[in-house]
């Protein structure tokens, strides 16, 4: 967030403060410098450009589609052609995410996400209307953006750090310390810390290498005010460590005092005056030495609490070497990890330094803090059919949880520990973490230690590697395929076979389409998968493609959990999963296309397809879910360019877009139950064998499905009606669909 107004202050009244520079030209001075000091220009290192990845994110992200899940092929060529910009004009790169979440601003994030699933509201409305795409006034980041871009980053073989603190402080620690080129950002935050210059990403052009330097020393000259006196102005304003209610009637004095002695006040918009203003309070406040040897001026009207909160916000921004005065115990030390009696300390070591330099993921969060937290997914809240994410993969957490911190234990302490965990989902309102227990992996031998698992090698030590892993998805049978096919499609074929099981109202088709578009996928360029033309998109298909993505999340957590029986980028998207490629899959899949129009024509992805879906439903077979043919016609509500809906438009022939497996045009479409005639059933003969949801002590109930209506195909843009008497969980109105014994009636 950064500091409140002072962005738009610098850009709207003190443009002398915003400078356009040449990074290239900022270079070659910042190294002719850097020779000049150093005894041996072979020692000189490049300049370095320390970049805040999390603020990149939006300007990375530039491809076509991002509510489909992700072009993560076509992101990858971004991602590469913008460090090349960067590394041809001789400039090292170090790029910091962030790796927690602090308490402190648990409030700030909560509410960011609150606002963001209202955001999410309004783009399924939209896409279910038009059957579209909306523009990018609804722009969302495609799930688990974050984390797989510091993955891609390293596989570019650039440096990248995960932070244990916040991870602005890290940032400009690091670039002070290293006496770094400038932070490349977007957060008003790196111009209060007295660190490296703040460089906006907003304004960088990668052709020219230009960008907009904001220059803390011109500021200061500007507002009255010395560098020093920043951090207190910063939380005076209101900042994720201050929030701006604290401190309102502080402002609201200092507004007044300003009005008063400035008859014709600065001309600018309302919060740059509240600058202004907040400015001279800060400036008339260090009139007396005695003041100036205190953190916070003793004349300023706060109360016991405020002040307390004052001081920590102002030393959130004193980096190391930097020294206030009567700062006391005001910097709080580093914690305790949450779960250091539950495993060895070089286990606590492994865990941190992995996080550090993005080896791992999840691992930390859980032993060293005792807490994981998932942001926003595209979920449409009115539909009651799928299970949010975080309920679906909350079983394959807990045994994550249970792998890291059960072993040698019995089970029945009162000791036993529980994770907080912050997941975003529809109905949840985040007012407290859900605090969920781990739950001990089932294998046919005592559960291994974490340091057996990590640092022991040998053929027996590599085979339990992977039983665990494949024990979290419920796949110990897919052991035998370990080798003899691509270590990617092994880990979607687990997903797959783990999302089927948990999630009781897919499909045949669906699993088709996740398959499919899996087998395909490597026989796909970036530009191939860019060309893909999807006639309009389902909500549902869209949900589906972000559970993928946010599931591949847990396969990495799994795989760091077990010791890593698979390399990590055979986890990465951009192996697995193309969003627009899994849209158009889906949507053939649904209008009952054989299953060699599916796989493009192609024999050997077609007995690969074949081979693994086989070994899918088999296992699922063993596990009493027999999957059912359910084919599911997208939402018809919105009309095409052409003034027809998508049914009805495609006339047949031998070169159809389902023929030749491709989505190119609007076509007719006319498969779907009342394409192929299929007589209404009665929904009374499916017998609900519903479950409660289990664990954390929510309770999911069945569903009760929509009525059918003769002549005409389903809504599935309307939500299904609701038996009266059906009970809500507090936490939401998601339940655990039932089993089904025979074939869901049509519409369903």
């Amino acid at each position: 967030m950064g500091v409140k107004g002072l962005q738009s202050f610098l850009e709207r009244c003190c443009p002398e403060a915003c400078v356009t520079v040449n990074l290239r030209e900022m270079a070659r001075q910042h190294a002719a410098r850097s020779q000049h000091d150093c005894t041996s220009s072979a020692n000189t290192p490049s300049p370095t450009l320390v970049v805040d990845g999390m603020a990149c994110l939006r300007h990375w992200y530039s491809c076509k589609d991002w509510v489909c899940g992700g072009q993560w092929r076509e992101y990858m060529d971004v991602l590469k052609s913008w460090v090349e910009a960067f590394t041809s004009a001789g400039i090292r790169l170090v790029f910091f995410f962030d790796g927690v979440v602090k308490e402190q601003k648990r409030q700030e994030w909560v509410k960011r996400r609150r606002r963001v699933n209202g955001e999410i509201s309004r783009m399924f409305h939209h896409m279910k209307t038009h059957g579209e795409q909306p523009g990018r006034e609804f722009f969302c980041l495609p799930s688990g953006l974050a984390t797989f871009t510091s993955f891609a980053l390293r596989s570019l073989g650039q440096e990248v750090f995960s932070s244990v603190q916040e991870a602005d402080y890290e940032i400009a620690s690091y670039a002070r310390q290293h006496g770094s080129l400038g932070i490349l950002g977007q957060d008003s935050d790196f111009i209060i810390y007295d660190s490296a210059p703040y460089l906006s990403v907003a304004k960088l052009r990668t052709d020219s290498l230009t960008t907009v330097l904001y220059d803390r020393q011109r500021l200061c000259r500007t507002i009255g005010l010395a560098v020093t006196q920043l951090p207190l102005l910063a939380c005076l304003l209101g900042n994720d460590v201050v929030s701006e209610e604290k401190m309102q009637h502080i402002r609201n004095d200092a507004m007044a005092t300003y009005r008063l002695n400035n008859p014709s006040p600065h001309s600018g918009a309302p919060q740059g005056q509240m600058v202004l203003a907040v400015s001279h309070l800060v400036s008339s406040l260090w009139g007396r030495e005695e003041e100036e040897t205190r953190l916070v001026p003793q004349s300023l009207n706060l109360s016991a609490p405020h002040r307390e909160l004052l001081k920590r916000g102002i030393c959130s921004y004193l980096l190391p070497g930097q020294e206030a005065p009567q700062q006391g115990d005001i910097s709080s030390l580093p914690s305790a990890p949450a779960f250091e009696k539950y495993v060895s300390p070089e286990i606590l070591k492994a865990c941190k330094e992995k996080h550090v330099a993005v080896e791992g993921f999840m691992v930390y969060c859980v032993v060293w803090e005792g807490v994981t937290e998932c942001s926003n997914t595209l979920e449409d809240e009115e539909d009651t059919e799928l299970l949010p994410q975080a309920l679906v993969y909350k079983p394959c957490r807990q045994l994550i949880y249970g792998l890291l911190l059960l072993q040698g234990h019995d089970g029945n302490s009162v000791d036993l520990p529980a994770i907080r965990e912050w997941f975003v989902f529809p109905g949840n309102p985040l007012q407290e973490p859900d605090m969920v227990q781990p739950v001990p992996v089932s294998l046919p031998c005592d559960q291994p230690s974490l340091d057996l698992l990590w640092f022991s090698t040998g053929p027996e030590v590599s085979a339990l590697r992977l039983k665990c892993f494949l024990s979290i998805f419920d796949s110990r049978e897919y052991s035998e395929l370990y080798g003899a096919v691509e270590d990617s499609l092994l880990a979607a074929l687990c997903l797959v076979t783990y999302i089927v099981l948990q999630v009781q109202t897919l499909s045949e088709e669906d699993l088709d389409a996740y398959l499919s578009q899996a087998v395909c996928l490597r026989l796909k360029s970036s530009r191939e998968l860019q060309q893909i033309e999807l006639p309009f998109l389902s909500s549902r298909a869209v949900q589906l493609g972000s559970l993928y993505v946010r599931g591949l999340s847990h396969l990495l957590g799994a795989n760091c959990a077990s010791g890593c029986p698979l390399p990590s980028a055979a986890l990465m998207p951009w192996h697995s999963f193309d969003g627009r490629l899994f849209h158009s899959k889906y949507l053939l899949a649904h209008s009952g296309v054989e299953k060699t129009v599916l796989l493009e024509g192609d024999s050997s992805c077609l007995s690969q397809f074949l081979c693994l879906r086989e070994k899918l439903i088999e296992t699922c077979r063993k596990r009493g879910r027999v999957l059912q043919s359910r084919s599911m016609m997208p939402e018809q509500s919105h009309k095409t360019a052409s003034g027809a809906g998508f049914r009805g438009r495609h006339t047949g022939g031998g070169d159809s877009w389902r023929e030749r497996g491709e989505m190119t045009q609007s076509p007719r479409h006319r498969g779907g139950w009342w394409g192929r005639g299929e007589a209404k059933q009665d929904q009374s003969e499916y017998k609900d064998r519903g479950r409660p949801w289990e664990g954390g002590g929510q309770h999911f109930h069945p569903h009760s499905y929509p009525d059918f209506y003769d002549g005409e195909p389903p809504n599935t843009s309307r939500p299904p009606k609701q038996s009266g008497g059906r009970s809500h969980h507090r936490r939401g109105r998601y339940r655990l669909a039932p089993r089904w014994s025979q074939p869901p009636a049509p519409g369903t």
